[in-house]
């Protein structure tokens, strides 16, 4: 049935014409007596002024978006409210937000949805609110506001594609990840079992190596000394030095910065001193402001751009990069047809599609006008227009999968290459007529290499097959998400004098381990007593975020579950002691293998693995009697 209006509604953020109010809302990091992920939670009512059209009504527009939302059914307007706020929510760009639940009452639900970006999640709310609002005053709603709510999740920290691509793919493997606000990483996995870093880069890299990646020039010189193709070249300060180089080794020359990254201040094939002239400009203001100006003029090669990717030493994927290019239709000018590509979904920017937008700057212009064209010029239909020489993907270029066409001398070239630098990820740009010829045979040039390759090219290149490389590289560190966790002991209640009890009892068996724990009046790291936040969450991150911790403890009271809910997913253990309906949910998010145990007055229920043992407490028997022996199956 469909909830009944109120008849009592205190209108709380509702306009005098709304039909529906949504109020009361809460944001949680982590599961919480709603949903066992993080999730934005709110209360959502009819109000008594305003006239809902029948449900039928909302569910046939909301429809004409999302077609398969028509197929499910709906208890109520909260029911399709929230699910609605929930398919919205993915961004039309797939976001790994599936997660919602409604909790009818009297007058009034509690909805809650999975989030993963606040801001995001409560503006994802108010659209659908204004929708709900739209069809029921028979108006239109601006869907570019999707645009907008798109880039703002873009600009999170959790909105980078190679970023994005990782922690969707843990989430996947059940693999637990979060962000370190203060320190600007991700961490995977908890206590010893962690890796931090940021995007492909991680900890347990050499930041040695990740530096020498940086200095191209004397990158060049090591591949060099290898044996290994590399452009000649050299490295300049001065434009008067750039074309001193560039007539001594003849044009055409590549001009890049030393010191830069994705592709930024790079020009390929300058052919004559005019154009050599605007390259070295470009590479200069392309040099950081703490970077000294050095400018590298290289022999240009011709071929196709390529990057081969090495995960953990070894070859994993290589795609093609190739410049962006229209395809003139005899009527629209090239400016139209940028923004005609503009517009198409493969292009919206986001941390899930295959293509950035095209840029329009001075190179593409420069570039146009070797070809005798313009932004103004009007193509002739089916015409292709390369815009760039440089296949520079965050300025629009494509990508194309090419790993199963690499000949085998060219995957043991980037295997060795990989194994003289202690990376996890090492991308490899070189330039080549095709993959599929060994660069034995000539043609071929290493360009440099990158400490911090970005993965969704591979992940999901604009032509060809995905080549799933999140999965390989997390694979690296873990070999699933058991491995990535470190045993976990829950409690609802627990005092300080039962909780260094239980540290003690651990560490008598497990003498060389390094337990956290943490209740509600004190936090420790073995028997020594650290500072305690007031901000509960704080304290238990603090304990997940230490390198040494091999086993974790918790307390989780009911009003610390309403308030903030928990920061981690899944216990091995759980205790709870005449626990609340809240403190109940403590046992919803446990592992197959885990073990609950529940007092209720003198009784205990022991459930493990799909058994339920009860008994009765004897006469001053203590609680800690029965959680201790519980404690020794995950020692």
């Amino acid at each position: 049935m469909v909830q009944d209006r109120i008849t009592d509604a205190v209108r709380i953020n509702a306009r005098k014409t709304d039909a529906f109010d949504v109020f009361k809302f809460k944001h949680y990091i982590g599961p919480n007596p709603y949903l066992d992920t993080g999730a934005l939670v709110f209360d959502f009512a009819l109000t008594t002024t305003g006239r809902a059209l029948p449900i039928e009504d909302y569910v046939k527009e909301i429809s004409d978006r999302y077609p398969h939302l028509r197929d499910e059914t709906y208890d109520s307007y909260a029911h399709l409210f929230a699910r609605t706020v929930a398919e919205v929510g993915k961004l039309d760009m797939g976001l790994h937000l599936e997660r919602w639940s409604v909790k009818p009452y009297e007058n009034y639900a509690t909805c809650a949805v999975q989030s993963l970006h606040e801001r995001t999640t409560r503006g994802v709310l108010y659209f659908v609110w204004d929708w709900f609002e739209a069809i029921t005053q028979d108006e239109d709603i601006d869907f570019e506001q999707i645009s907008t709510l798109q880039n703002r999740f873009r600009l999170s920290v959790y909105g980078g594609p190679t970023v994005y691509a990782l922690l969707r793919t843990a989430h996947k493997k059940g693999i637990p990840a979060f962000y370190l606000w203060e320190e600007g990483l991700m961490q995977y996995g908890y206590g010893k079992k962690q890796i931090r870093g940021v995007a492909t880069t991680f900890d347990c890299d050499s930041h040695l190596d990740s530096d020498f990646t940086t200095r191209k020039d004397d990158c060049k010189a090591f591949l060099r000394t290898l044996g290994f193709p590399v452009p000649k070249g050299d490295i300049v300060v001065t434009e008067r030095e750039a074309l001193g180089v560039a007539r001594e080794i003849g044009y055409p020359v590549a001009v890049k910065p030393v010191v830069g990254h994705k592709g930024i201040g790079v020009t390929a094939e300058v052919r004559d001193e005019e154009e050599l002239e605007s390259a070295y400009n470009r590479a200069v203001d392309a040099i950081p402001e703490n970077e000294p100006t050095r400018v590298i003029v290289e022999k240009s090669i011709v071929g196709a751009d390529f990057r081969l990717l090495c995960v953990n030493g070894k070859f994993v994927a290589a795609t093609e990069r190739r410049p962006a290019w229209v395809v003139g239709d005899g009527y629209s000018t090239i400016e139209e047809l940028i923004r005609e590509e503009n517009r198409k979904p493969g292009r919206w920017d986001t941390p899930t599609s295959a293509m950035s937008k095209i840029q329009s700057d001075e190179a593409m212009q420069q570039y146009l006008e070797q070809q005798r064209l313009s932004l103004d010029s009007v193509i002739e239909k089916d015409r292709t227009v390369y815009l760039r020489k440089v296949a520079n993907l965050s300025s629009g270029g494509v990508s194309i999968d090419a790993t199963r066409t690499v000949h085998p001398d060219n995957i043991i070239l980037a295997q060795d290459i990989a194994l003289h630098f202690r990376l996890t990820c090492l991308g490899i740009d070189v330039i080549a007529p095709s993959l599929s010829e060994s660069w034995k045979s000539g043609d071929f040039a290493i360009l440099e290499i990158n400490a911090a390759p970005g993965i969704l090219m591979h992940l999901n290149p604009a032509v060809g097959q995905s080549v799933d490389v999140p999965s390989r590289i997390l694979e690296t560190f873990f070999e699933s998400g058991t491995s990535a966790r470190i045993p976990t002991i829950t409690f609802n209640h627990i005092s300080v004098h039962d909780l260094q009890e239980t540290i003690d009892h651990i560490l008598l068996q497990h003498p060389d381990w390094t337990v956290g724990a943490v209740c509600r009046d004190a936090i420790f790291v073995n028997r020594s007593e650290k500072i305690l936040s007031k901000d509960y969450n704080t304290n238990v991150l603090t304990l997940l975020r230490n390198p040494k911790v091999d086993l974790l403890i918790v307390e989780y009271e009911e009003d610390v579950l309403e308030k903030e809910g928990m920061f981690y997913h899944g216990s091995n253990i759980v205790v709870l002691d005449n626990p609340t309906e809240t403190e109940m949910v403590l046992a919803r998010d446990i592992f197959d293998d885990s073990t609950v145990v529940i007092r209720n007055g003198d009784n205990i229920s022991i459930r493990r693995q799909g058994l339920i043992e009860e008994y009765s407490l004897g006469v001053d028997e203590p609680l800690t009697r029965v959680y201790l022996k519980e404690i020794g199956t995950i020692l």
